[in-house]
C-alpha cells in the first residue's frame, strides 16, 4: 500500500492507539503531514484513521475482531496492511500478537496498559495552556523511536534466523551451540531444543533453557541446589568448575568457557534420564 502525503486523525485527547498509528505512517512515509480534527472534509485527499468509520477506524458497527477474539484498533488495522512489508509476514503477526493487540484491546475495552498509560500522560492537564497538538506530537516522536526499536529487532531476528536454524541442524542431544549471541527464541521456539550454548556479552559463555511453547516453563530448568547460589556452592553442587552463575529461576547459566557450560546442560540431560 503506498502511503499518501497526506493523513488525517482524530483531535482532542489523544491515545496509544492514534499516536502509534501516526508513528507508523510517518515510519513509512517520513514527509507525511497529520493533521487532527473531530470531522473529516468532504474534500480530504490522503488516509484517514481512528476517524471517519472507514477502513482504519474502528468505532463502526461491526467491529472487526482477530481469530483469538482481540478487536482491531487503527494501529492494529494499518499494521496488518503495512507490518509485513517492513518486517515480513511471521514477525509481523509476532509483533502483533505480543505488542499491538494489548494496544488495540486498551483502546477497545479499557483493559490496563502501562504503556498506553504512559502514552496517555503526554495530554495536557486539564488547567494546561499547552497546545494539545504539540503535545500529541511529542508523544508521537515517542512511539515513533519505540516502534523503530520494535522494527529493527525484527528485522535482527529475521537476519539470524538462517544462522540459528543451521546451528539447530548441527546440535546434538538437543543442545544446540550459537557462535555468537544471536536472538534465537523464535526460531527454536518449536522445535525439540532443550538448550542453547553461546557468547555471553558479558564475558564467558551463557546456556540458557529453551522454553516449552505450551507451559511457557522451561523445559529442563537447571537444578534447584545450582539456583541463586555462589560459584562455590554452585561448583560444589555440580562438581563441574568454572560455573559462576545460575539464576534463581532456573532458566539459565554463565560459566568460564564452552565446555563449562556443555558440561552443566549435559549433566541436566542426565539427570532427567536424557542421557
Amino acid at each position: 500500500m503506498k502511503i499518501p502525503a497526506n493523513g488525517f486523525t482524530h483531535a482532542g485527547k489523544f491515545h496509544a492507539d492514534d499516536v502509534f498509528a501516526t508513528a507508523l505512517l510517518q515510519i513509512i512515509r517520513p514527509d507525511i503531514k497529520i493533521t487532527r480534527g473531530f470531522v473529516v472534509p468532504d474534500d480530504f485527499d490522503g488516509i484517514v484513521y481512528d476517524i471517519g468509520f472507514g477502513m482504519f477506524d474502528h468505532h463502526q458497527e461491526p467491529r472487526e475482531m482477530r481469530a483469538n477474539g482481540v478487536p482491531y484498533a487503527a494501529f492494529g488495522l494499518l499494521w496488518r496492511v503495512l507490518g509485513p512489508g517492513l518486517v515480513g509476514e511471521r514477525q509481523a503477526r509476532l509483533i502483533d500478537e505480543n505488542f499491538i493487540q494489548p494496544l488495540d484491546l486498551n483502546d477497545n475495552t479499557g483493559e490496563q496498559n502501562s504503556l498506553c498509560d504512559a502514552i496517555g500522560f503526554f495530554n495536557p492537564v486539564w488547567d494546561s495552556k499547552e497546545d494539545q497538538d504539540t503535545c500529541f506530537f511529542k508523544a508521537v516522536a515517542v512511539a515513533k523511536q519505540i516502534l523503530e526499536n520494535q522494527i529493527a529487532s525484527a528485522n535482527a531476528v529475521n537476519r539470524a534466523d538462517e544462522k540459528v536454524q543451521q546451528a539447530y541442524k548441527n546440535s546434538r542431544d538437543g543442545i544446540v551451540v550459537l557462535p555468537c549471541y544471536l536472538p534465537w527464541k523464535n526460531g527454536l521456539y518449536r522445535t525439540d531444543a532443550l538448550f542453547v550454548v553461546y557468547p555471553s556479552q558479558r564475558g564467558g559463555w551463557s546456556a540458557q533453557c529453551v522454553t516449552d511453547h505450551k507451559t511457557k516453563k522451561p523445559k529442563l530448568p537447571f537444578p534447584q541446589s545450582w539456583a541463586g547460589q555462589p560459584q562455590e556452592v554452585i561448583e560444589q553442587k555440580s562438581g563441574i568448575e568454572g560455573i559462576s552463575f545460575c539464576h534463581a529461576s532456573r532458566f539459565l547459566i554463565t560459566a568460564k568457557d564452552k565446555e563449562t557450560a556443555l558440561a552443566a546442560c549435559r549433566q541436566v540431560l542426565k539427570n532427567n534420564g536424557r542421557l
